[in-house]
């Protein structure tokens, strides 16, 4: 576990292209309660360097990626699905599918949760979970060669509190839970991943 403060910065144009750290989106289509978004960012890839129990493993790049969402709106729910192709790097296959709940409980409170379920290809599964014998020979590990599927469930929950026109507050716990072939990959230790996140934004 380790607290990592990190500025974040995001700016919309024309109400469809939104640049920020993890990258540039565009919203390509919107009709009703549809939209479709399109995007173009980065895998920040893996070192060994992170830990401990990753030495000997090598360091897998980072890449490009790019990848699009498609969106349906219902009330205070959206349902969404995306999928991002990594170029470079692992080579691999994301997706993600799931529904966000957000709803003003006052004129300053704003609560959520969420649920998704991530996918992933054979690329990526086996660059980020998986062991060939080379790896095995310097890190103590057992081979290991996992397969696509389904890589974790995510929960979260948060609250936000607009403190002005401007300031706004906000709090959100995850729980990620490492499933399928990349549960019983060697590399994981543990397969509840909680994060925690606080915000304090400003809007122009």
């Amino acid at each position: 576990m380790e607290i990592s403060p990190v500025p974040f910065v995001s700016a919309t144009f024309f109400d469809r292209l939104t640049i920020d750290s993890s990258g540039i989106g565009v919203k390509a289509y919107e009709r009703g309660l549809f939209e479709l978004d399109v995007k173009a960012g980065y895998d920040l890839g893996r070192s060994e360097d992170d830990s401990d129990d990753l030495r000997g493993l090598g360091i897998d790049a980072a890449a490009a990626t790019i990848g699009g969402k498609a969106s349906l709106n219902y009330g205070p729910a959206t349902f969404f699905i995306s999928a991002d192709k990594i170029i470079g790097g692992s080579d691999g296959l994301i997706g993600k599918a799931g529904v966000e709940v957000t709803q003003p409980v006052t004129e300053t409170i704003i609560l959520g949760a969420g649920a998704s379920v991530t996918f992933a290809d054979r690329n990526y599964m086996e660059t980020y979970f998986g062991v060939d014998a080379g790896q095995a020979a310097r890190s103590g590990y057992r081979t290991y060669k996992p397969g696509a599927g389904v890589k974790s469930i995510d929960l979260s929950v948060s609250a936000t509190y607009l403190i002005n026109g401007n300031w706004m507050l906000r709090g959100e716990q995850t729980l990620g839970i490492v499933t399928g072939d990349a549960a019983d990959s060697p590399i994981v230790k543990q397969t509840l991943q909680p994060s925690s996140l606080l915000i304090l934004g400003y809007r122009f």
